[in-house]
């Protein structure tokens, strides 16, 4: 494939043609479930990397929930409140929708400044609105998310 693809003009990237280019895609990795979790985003017009966190114990689902949470804010502040989001994790879209992070994980000692940052990422839901799209990435029918991290 031609990188551009010669098929679109406004990405670096080799994105189908159903996928908007003025967005983020954000992805989470995890080692064990529990383990050492990180999350990042990829502009989808650049293919350059938006943001990075991690890693710290936790689950997959949470790294999935605190991207969207993060790109959602980080959009917010720049004025950028149409830009899509792409998110491969059925799980993480619905919690944000809900305003709530549904994890199961044990909260101990270990945890704890994961849970910090989620009660946070709650609040900050809970005190915001917004108009970004949130968009399931169809991973069957366009591969991996430009924001995976390639550890499958």
């Amino acid at each position: 494939m031609q990188n551009p693809p010669d098929y679109r003009n406004d990405t670096v990237l080799p994105l189908p043609l159903e996928v908007t280019a003025d967005a983020w895609a954000v992805d989470a990795a995890c080692s064990g479930n529990p383990g050492p979790m990180e999350y990042q985003a990829i502009d989808l017009a650049t293919g350059a990397r938006v943001f990075h966190f991690g890693p710290m114990k936790g689950t997959n689902n949470i790294g999935e929930f605190l991207a969207i949470v993060h790109a959602l804010a980080l959009m917010q502040q720049q004025g950028q409140t149409q830009k899509t989001i792409y998110s491969d994790s059925y799980n993480a879209i619905l919690w944000v929708k809900k305003r709530q992070c549904k994890t199961k994980l044990e909260r101990t000692p270990q945890t704890e400044p994961l849970y910090q940052i989620i009660q946070r990422a709650e609040r900050w839901l809970n005190t915001h609105t917004w108009t970004n799209p949130i968009i399931k990435w169809e991973t069957k029918k366009w591969g991996e998310v430009p924001a995976d991290f390639g550890r499958k």
